[in-house]
């Protein structure tokens, strides 16, 4: 079948929010997502990733099904789903589910007002995400509510406020459902979870949530009913600028397209076709979709199992399974179990709705957590060519690695049979990932074992790894070599070496993440020894002995569960004025906005006319000379504009902010991987990342490459000055103690990962040389001065604006400054508008992050854990960590009046009620008595409890850095214009300086309106940095309107009992000036670094954290069990905002401390640079039980109203869960006799858990041949005594 035959290119028609679409030039490279920001200007939807990992593109497809007669709704990435696979389908962004110029509704005024939205760019994934999951159950479990946001990453709230919106879906009560002692956990005595204090602990009221009610929802387009039971199915072709689109409707139409393009991948959910050619590279002219063909979609029970089409979602078989195993008896579905348990966490629930079970299996992904199960089961393919059709074992597909022909290219897979367990079988499936849920497996297993009839000897074997290898991979010799044998411990001793001699893994002697890996493999058998083991003894509990019960927790893999949570805060008193909204938790001011979509971030912007597109491109060396950059095949490219290098830099191209320059092109020199070297404009982003990657740069390696704190220190390379602290003699100290304890400790990168990448828009104003810029930016007046520079034009001339930002945490300042510098000299040179959005990978490649270090110590301590003498190196910028022990932090806590590492003041009185408030509130010695008893009960699971305190300091150490600046209107109508310095990036600054304005003039917040932080209405304006907006700006506006109220005065006097209207309309007839500035000059705040002290920081903030954890020790994975919160934050002016900040910034800790691990290669370049390889956390790793307390306020004298500024300082305490980490796992090793001291860096991650756990299987990874296991099912005290523990 030739393309040059077909009919004429379709029209596509679906509908999007109720509104009918007809495409007439359907381009199959175009994904919804930006179909619907670009062409539609529906912005609601955002961009995250573009690979399906965040969530945040989330809209929900309806598709009417003829068959049943149903409609089903389901929630997919839009960055992943082309536009060409829609036909037919109604489309539902956030803009249909409500806005504020119509209807709110529910999910997003919940969302809004139980506080779940801080920067609100994630809020309209989460919106979708929950909408969908309530369209198909109007009453969720929390179970469901849970899956439904596997998929959505938010990087500001910690998900708590989140879940607390879906909680008020959910029809049941929320119970931790963990018993202990017969008791729910909530009704512990003496636990802050069943403690009735006299503060408030909702930070909402759910009276005033209008009730979900399902009649109102959008109706399905009866249009699109009529054209799916009427309208004769025909094929549908589209035809792009590159590619062409295939939709048949029959397999011999698709048998026939299959033999005249056997290279044309099909594509059904675009999972993993769209991400190769997106991310990777791979080009395709023709694909073709079979997804509405009948025999692809099929579901047949037969006599020896389940028959279900390739096409078929994986939800679609997840749910086929779940109603299979409630309906078979147990023994004939032990394969959908195994089967079922991956697919629990294969992905998040949007990839799950639109990826193929058998896309799955045929691309052959080494990461495919399904084909090691499918293929120890015995799964057939029912493969189909032109005139012929076949049967084969699944496994035949990975019989010779990854490059076999068992399938040929003109085949196309039709089904897969699943076939039903038999008597005597037993199956199962494993993985371990980088986070539990949508993550990719580090490894993962599929075993089946049949046993001879009525006995423990095995007849059949099969054994398959993923993950390890570049394909799925059987250990086939080991299964043949084990048939015949008993089910018995020696069995299981030489199953384990057969596995590592059998399967080798790629890479050096040593290497920690093969020995990971082979550890794994090892462990994964032992667990599939021990299920099997009880199962046998269950069926016949005489000849079998089962397995010891201190083993038994193993058998149960850690599930999400919806997470109980209490904030506790001091309300205000009650002389307080209702109207006086400080101290109040007041919903953030865009929150509403947020959840419709409504709040316009930069790239929602409209397009200006003209408008340009910019794509940069970036180093690939760490440190080379640029021989020659050859942009001759860029510039080919249809709709390129120019190329733009460093010598279109009117001015300064270097910015010496310090003795070493920022630089905006690189000119003849790179300094690492991801320098700007120069930059394409094009008429849209896709044809400017086209050309991107013709630019053809040739390098000339320079010496030395330095990559790391070693290479650093090795070189000697420094950047200075180097700063030292010093007190007393500590040569002198050292003799006099009675321990010294030396090491290193590590303390790996962690990259910010704001969910809005880098975003500006460059739009020249035609005369003066006058631009404007909108930057999402923590810094407007350093762009505009950067800016400025480059161009070689006054300041006055750049005006920088920034309405909101999506994230920033420190990653939005200089290097933001480079990227606007790029963008403003594209658009200085081309005389139009110049639009620059990161990808996310480029984002990660471009911009820094929190700097890993190295600290080298020495510590000199007395037997009573004094520690009298300290000596530490730090490289690049930390902090020792504190010992692990309770009584030792006591002991060596601030007592009274003591002076910090820089001789200043400090008063500890709060930090210690923090310390004690947060041991009362944990009820720690009892959970430790406690823990201490599970792991006498638990062999292969433990838990692990530590509480940590917290000084952090507030300040930037230099007086004017921290100056702040506001400008307030007040208009005839009595309505309010205030604008300040601060910039809103999900700290709730503007809510708050509503609050201060709302407090000052005595009127409604609602009077009060924010617009924009501009460099025209405040210049000069110092960086939202530090934790500190709040504190300068909130001075500035209470100066501001203390100076309007002092002008107003007299007009009061004369009308007391008069309106604010009144006393305005009246102060306008006086000629009062109704506009005033504010001013704050700064913290008197310095540093003495040649006698090292000073006065760097005005005050400290005061936290304490207790975490409780519990690690799997066969695998390393962990799950943070729960955690109690401490914070001295002064008197809050907002409670909901100030608990959001802490418990967002604490789970970004827990990211920093436990998961995210940065990759580079050898050459420096970044392996993790997406969702895919990079791991925040997500819904699944926050605490079961989490708690935040505000210690009762306490006088600040320093800042506004006596609050505290609080947007960092509960990062520190996700450290928390680091140590209790570091307590379960010397459990472990205590119990094992294992006695050398061990060292664990940070992140702390599965890998290093399970290392660190060592036992037989670890052991036989580093030594094969020198040590023998020898395990007893039997024994009373179950371990590994009877071989060598000897770490090597």
């Amino acid at each position: 079948m030739a393309l040059q035959g077909a009919a004429a290119a379709e029209e596509l028609v679906f509908y999007v929010n109720g509104r009918k679409i007809i495409e007439k030039n359907a381009d199959p490279e175009q994904m919804l997502l930006a179909y619907l920001r670009k062409r539609l200007c529906l912005t609601g939807t955002k961009y995250g990733c573009g690979g399906g990992g965040c969530g945040a593109c989330t809209v929900m497809i309806s598709i009417y099904e003829p068959a049943s007669k149903k409609i089903r709704h389901y929630s997919a990435n839009a960055c992943l789903l082309p536009i060409c696979s829609l036909y037919g389908a109604a489309v539902t962004t956030v803009e249909g589910v409500g806005s504020t110029k119509s209807r709110i509704h529910p999910v997003q005024e919940r969302l809004a007002k139980c506080h779940g939205s801080q920067c609100g760019f994630c809020t309209p994934g989460m919106v979708m995400s929950i909408y969908t999951l309530l369209r198909n159950h109007p009453e969720p479990t929390s179970e469901q509510m849970i899956a439904a946001l596997a998929g959505n990453l938010c990087r500001c709230t910690g998900y708590r406020p989140i879940l607390d919106a879906c909680k008020t879906f959910c029809k049941e009560s929320i119970c931790c459902q963990r018993k202990t002692n017969g008791k729910c956990c909530l009704d512990q005595e003496d636990d802050l979870f069943d403690n009735e204090e006299e503060v408030p602990t909702s930070l909402f009221s759910t009276d005033e949530f209008q009730p979900l009610d399902p009649t109102q929802e959008l109706i399905f387009p009866p249009e699109l009913m009529r054209m799916a039971e009427n309208q004769p199915k025909q094929t549908l072709f589209f035809r792009g600028e590159r590619v062409t689109w295939i939709s048949p409707v029959s397999l011999v139409e698709l048998l026939d397209l299959k033999a005249a393009y056997p290279k044309a991948p099909l594509v059904v959910g675009n999972t993993s076709v769209g991400p190769d050619m997106k991310f990777r590279g791979v080009f395709h002219p023709v694909l073709i979709a079979p997804a509405r063909i009948p025999d692809l979609n099929v579901l047949k029970y037969t006599n020896d199992g389940l028959t279900l089409g390739a096409a078929c979602s994986l939800s679609l078989v997840k749910d086929i399974l779940t109603n299979a195993i409630a309906e078979f008896p147990e023994e004939k579905t032990r394969v959908f179990c195994a089967v079922l348990q991956q697919l629990r966490t294969l992905g998040g629930e949007q990839i799950r709705n639109v990826a193929s079970f058998g896309g799955n299996i045929i691309s052959r992904k080494p990461t495919s957590d399904l084909n090691p199960v499918l293929a120890a089961s015995n799964c057939m393919l029912n493969l189909a060519s032109r005139g012929q059709r076949r049967q084969i074992l699944l496994s035949d597909i990975f019989a010779d690695g990854v490059g076999n022909n068992t399938i040929t290219p003109e085949e196309i897979l039709v089904s897969i049979h699943v076939p039903y367990s038999r008597k005597g079988e037993y199956v199962s499936a494993f993985r371990q990932a980088p986070r539990r849920e949508n993550a990719l497996p580090i490894t993962n297993a599929g075993m089946r074992v049949l046993f001879e009839e009525g006995t423990d000897v095995i007849k059949e074997l099969s054994i398959f790894y993923g993950g390890a290898l570049s394909a799925t991979v059987c250990a086939k010799q080991t299964c043949c070599t084990l048939t015949g044998r008993h089910w018995n411990e020696q069995m299981l001793d030489e199953a384990c070496r057969l596995v590592l001699k059998e399967i080798t893994l790629p890479g050096s002697a040593g290497d920690e993440n093969v020995d990971y890996k082979k550890t794994l493999m090892v462990s994964f058998f032992y667990r599939f020894f021990l299920e099997v083991s009880q199962s046998l003894k269950t069926m016949n509990p005489c000849h079998y002995p089962g397995i010891p019960v201190e083993y038994g927790s193993v058998l149960q893999d850690f599930k999400t569960r919806m997470p109980q949570s209490i904030q506790i805060y001091q309300d205000v008193e009650p002389s307080q004025s209702p109207q006086d909204p400080v101290g109040r938790p007041v919903m953030h001011q865009s929150a509403i906005k947020h959840a419709t979509g409504e709040a316009v971030y930069i790239d929602d912007l409209p397009s200006v006319d003209g408008e340009l597109f910019l794509a940069a491109v970036t180093s690939s060396r760490a440190h080379a000379k640029i021989v020659s950059i050859d942009t001759s095949e860029a510039l080919k490219v249809a709709g390129v504009f120019d190329v733009i290098t460093a010598h279109d830099v009117p001015a300064a191209n270097e910015f010496h902010f310090s003795d070493d320059p920022e630089i905006i092109f690189a000119r003849n020199e790179v300094i690492c991987v991801g320098q700007i070297v120069c930059a394409v404009v094009a008429d849209s982003d896709v044809h400017a990342k086209q050309a991107a990657a013709k630019v053809k740069i040739e390098y000339e390696v320079l010496e030395p490459v330095i990559l790391t704190i070693e290479e650093a220190i090795k070189h000697n390379s420094f950047f200075e000055p180097k700063r030292k602290l010093e007190q007393g003699n500590v040569d002198e100290a050292f003799e006099t103690v009675d321990n010294i304890v030396e090491g290193e400790i590590c303390i790996g990168g962690q990259k910010h990962f704001y969910m809005e990448t880098q975003s500006m828009l460059a739009v020249p104003k035609g005369e003066d040389k006058e631009m404007d810029l909108y930057v999402s930016t923590q810094h407007p007046a350093i762009i505009q001065e950067m800016v400025a520079a480059s161009l070689g034009v006054p300041a006055n001339r750049i005006m920088c604006h920034v309405k909101r930002v999506g994230g920033a945490f420190g990653g939005k300042i200089l290097r933001t400054g480079l990227l606007a510098s790029v963008a403003a000299v594209a658009a200085n040179k081309t005389s139009r508008a110049v639009r620059l959005i990161l990808s996310r990978e480029d984002d990660m490649v471009i911009l820094g992050g929190r700097h890993p270090f190295m600290a080298k110590y020495k510590v000199g301590f007395m037997n009573d854990g004094r520690i009298t003498a300290v000596d530490a190196k730090y490289y690049v910028n930390g902090g020792c960590t504190p010992d692990e022990s309770v009584l030792i932090r006591e002991t060596n806590m601030y007592k009274k009046n003591e002076q910090t590492h820089f001789k200043q003041k400090l008063d500890p009185q709060n930090l210690i009620r923090c310390w004690n408030e947060c041991m009362e509130k944990s009820a720690y010695y009892s959970r430790r008595t406690a823990i201490n008893e599970f792991n006498k009960q638990n062999y292969w699971k433990k838990r692990g409890i530590a509480i940590v305190p917290m000084k952090f300091p507030f300040g930037l150490s230099t007086p004017y850095l921290s100056q702040g600046a506001a400008l307030v209107h007040i208009y005839t109508d009595g309505s309010v214009l205030l604008t300040h310095g601060g910039i809103e990036m999900g700290q709730g600054i503007h809510t708050k300086m509503i609050q201060i304005a709302s407090r000052e003039l005595n009127i409604p917040m609602s009077c009060i309106h924010f617009c924009e932080t501009s460099t025209t209405t405040v210049p000069n304006a110092c960086a939202s940095v530090g934790s500190a907006g709040t504190d300068v700006n909130g001075m500035a506006v209470k100066d501001a309107c203390q100076t309007l109220l002092k002008r107003l005065q007299p007009i009061i006097e004369k009308n007391p009992t008069g309106t604010w209207n009144d006393w305005i309309r009246e102060a306008f007839k006086q000629s009062v000036s109704l506009s005033a500035t504010g001013y704050f000059r700064g913290y008197n705040e310095y540093m003495d670094w040649e006698k090292g002290e000073g006065q760097p920081f005005t005050y400290f903030l005061f936290g304490a954290a207790c975490s409780e954890v519990e690690i799997n020790c066969l695998t390393g994975d962990h799950k943070n069990l729960r955690t109690d919160i401490v914070m001295d934050i002064g008197c809050s002016i907002n409670p909901a905002v100030d608990i959001g900040q802490i418990e967002g910034a604490f789970v970004q800790g827990v990211g920093l401390y436990t998961m995210e691990e940065l990759k580079y290669s050898s050459e420096g370049a970044l392996y993790t640079r997406g969702p895919d390889q990079y791991k925040i956390p997500a819904v699944c790793d926050i605490p079961e039980q989490f708690s935040v307390s505000l210690l009762s306020p306490s006088q600040n004298p320093y800042a506004i109203y006596a609050s505290k500024g609080i947007g960092e300082a509960g990062f520190f305490l996700g450290c928390s869960v680091f140590f209790a980490l570091r307590d379960a796992v010397t459990g472990v090793r205590n119990e094992r006799g294992l006695k050398k001291t061990f060292a664990l860096n940070s992140p702390l991650t599965a890998e290093q858990i399970r290392a660190n756990c060592a036992d037989a299987f670890t052991q036989m990874v580093l030594c094969p041949t020198d040590c023998m296991l020898a395990l007893s099912l039997h024994s009373s005290s179950p371990c590994y005594a009877q071989y060598s523990l000897g770490e090597k």
